[in-house]
């Protein structure tokens, strides 16, 4: 079983936001966003929440960079265990272009650029119209788009235990 962690790693500190990791996944970063694997587009063929995050991204505020990724970050990690419950791939993007697999060999293109947000999530179903939201999301309101677009039940996150001594 392959969990994705980490997808996004945040803009910390000094760091020169133009050469940032933007996204990581399963602990392979790239070196730079402008040769990154991520930038190829991808070809989608199941149920999918796509975690993107474009380089027009870099004409924000390097403050506003960094808090938008860490609070992708916490928000994508708080639903990661209830897509990987009900088979939904969880897959990060730097490109603007997100190809969905159709039958007969077809493909369905989804353009990325021109959002209002350069970041933000695509959940996909072939066969059906994908749901863009661009921006952060909080968990509850993920967590909601997501159940409500792939069908899940609405007690699909499991309440965290409190241990007490």
């Amino acid at each position: 079983m392959l969990l994705i962690i980490g997808l996004l790693v945040g803009c910390r500190g000094s760091r020169n936001v133009a050469a940032r990791d933007s996204l990581d996944v399963g602990g392979i970063a790239p070196k730079d966003s402008a040769d990154s694997v991520l930038l190829t587009p991808r070809v989608v063929t199941g149920p999918t929440v796509l975690v993107f995050w474009l380089p027009a991204a870099d004409t924000l505020p390097a403050p506003d960079q960094a808090a938008a990724l860490d609070d992708m970050t916490y928000y994508t990690d708080r639903i990661a265990p209830l897509l990987l419950r009900h088979e939904v791939t969880l897959v990060p993007t730097n490109a603007e272009t997100v190809y969905v697999s159709l039958p007969n060999h077809q493909r369905q293109a989804i353009l990325l650029s021109g959002l209002d947000y350069p970041f933000g999530y695509v959940l996909i179903a072939p066969g059906e119209a994908e749901r863009i939201l661009a921006g952060v999301y909080a968990d509850d309101e993920l967590l909601d788009e997501v159940q409500a677009y792939f069908g899940l039940p609405p007690d699909s996150l499991p309440t965290r235990l409190r241990i007490t001594t």
